[in-house]
């Protein structure tokens, strides 16, 4: 991503929409072929000067002028004749947002290829731990038991939702940006609409039903669509930094030479990937608000609002990228102590398969009384340090409905996951490529 977002490939794109409307315009009969052809050879970012362009930028009040002046000396070098064709009938913002589109189009191609594969990572740790007894919690305190493959198999798919909202994104939303000053191609005649199609032909990009200037949905879609990205990962990774916990300890980042550790402290494994992915998901929001907001442009070209996409939307593909990398090293290298989850469960005495008694004596004498019956047969477990099963055995209210053997049965974890098994098979189901 960081390839994607760099400079010299940002103007490598600005040149890659001259180059292609030198060509859609010669096909077009719109300039001569052979200028067309020159332009296109001239149009190479490393015969330009990034750091030139850019302080021309800061006068000129956007990167498209000072390049596209350039440019035009650079093809009079080669031929004074065609430097009167470069740039014709377009405008900046047609070179800055269609070089926009080129970026995007790269960085969701790399976002989906680390989403494809922490999507297999958590899909093989969920079939592997599918049977795996874990503590659900709710509100951070032990709530009921769970397969931790449900888990697991709920963080795959929520990444192959932001999977398919990328290849929409790629598929649907990207658009050629092309109208010319005011967003009537007026400068091309009857030609402005045989240009754009040959241009979108060109560069690969869906040719809109018009130019969109100042409609600026199309770059909240992405920002959108980053955003869920990164808050997606910052909720696994959140699990996970609460799973790292030492009173927990239940599931790590992999381990390794000079990884997680302290200054000064040699026993630290800190979670350095979900920290990462933590600091990545609370700046994502508010690059994706900037977004949201340089939509209120005015009438047909405005001043202000779209310049502050420029750096905005790189940093926020910067900030997804980073948190999907992180996750994707915790998808494939999580370490999880299954025996430590099971002491965990075991942790409060019980009191955590208090629902199942409930539940099971609701069946004999309502809900209402049945809640009553447990509720005050936990407290009295709490109170006197004793397991919930052994205070149930000895009331004779409860032994009256659930003998010692049910009551057994009743405190196996796994005995009540519901229909836990059958939403792991569902949300696999939906990992699968359409």
């Amino acid at each position: 991503m960081r390839t994607v977002c760099d400079d010299a490939t940002f103007l490598q794109n600005l040149l890659d929409f001259e180059a292609a409307l030198a060509r859609a315009e010669a096909t077009s009969g719109v300039i001569p072929a052979a200028a067309g052809d020159i332009i296109a050879r001239a149009c190479k970012a490393e015969s330009f000067g990034v750091a030139e362009l850019a302080d021309a930028a800061t006068r000129s009040g956007n990167l498209a002028i000072p390049l596209v002046k350039a440019l035009t000396a650079n093809v009079a070098k080669l031929d004074a004749d065609a430097a009167r064709y470069v740039h014709r009938g377009a405008t900046s913002q047609d070179v800055i947002d269609t070089a926009t589109m080129l970026m995007l189009r790269s960085g969701i191609d790399a976002l989906l290829a680390d989403v494809e594969r922490a999507i297999g990572g958590f899909s093989g740790l969920a079939r592997q731990h599918r049977t795996t007894a874990f503590v659900a919690r709710t509100w951070l305190q032990h709530a009921l038991p769970m397969p931790f493959g449900l888990k697991l198999a709920e963080y795959a798919a929520a990444l192959a939702r932001s999977r398919m909202r990328l290849r929409c994104l790629r598929e649907k939303t990207l658009a050629l940006q092309f109208g010319g000053a005011a967003g009537t191609l007026a400068a091309l005649g009857n030609c402005g609409l045989a240009v754009s199609e040959r241009l979108a032909q060109e560069l690969h990009l869906p040719l809109p039903e018009a130019p969109w200037h100042t409609h600026r949905d199309r770059i909240a879609d992405a920002a959108s669509v980053f955003a869920i990205i990164a808050g997606s990962c910052g909720k696994i990774a959140r699990d996970v930094v609460l799973l790292m916990q030492t009173d927990v300890a239940e599931a790590f980042e992999a381990s390794g030479e000079g990884r997680g550790g302290s200054s000064t402290m040699p026993h630290k494994r800190n979670p350095v990937a979900a920290a990462s992915v933590l600091a990545a998901a609370t700046m994502a929001p508010n690059l994706a608000a900037t977004i949201f907001a340089a939509q209120v442009q005015d009438h047909e070209r405005s001043a202000g609002p779209w310049h502050a996409e420029w750096p905005t939307l790189p940093s926020l593909m910067l900030v997804t990228s980073g948190a999907l990398a992180a996750i994707l090293d915790i998808a494939e290298g999580l370490e999880v102590d299954v025996a430590r989850m099971r002491a965990n469960l075991d942790a409060t005495s019980g009191l955590i398969m208090a629902e199942a008694v409930s539940m099971a004596l609701a069946e004999r004498i309502g809900k209402l009384e049945a809640h009553h019956l447990v509720e005050a047969a936990s407290k009295r477990a709490v109170a006197e340090r004793r397991h919930l099963r052994d205070v149930l055995t000895s009331d004779a209210k409860v032994t009256a409905h659930l003998d010692t053997g049910a009551l057994e049965r009743l405190f196996d974890p796994m005995a009540y996951q519901g229909a836990s098994q059958d939403l792991i098979d569902r949300l696999l189901a939906s990992l699968i490529d359409p």
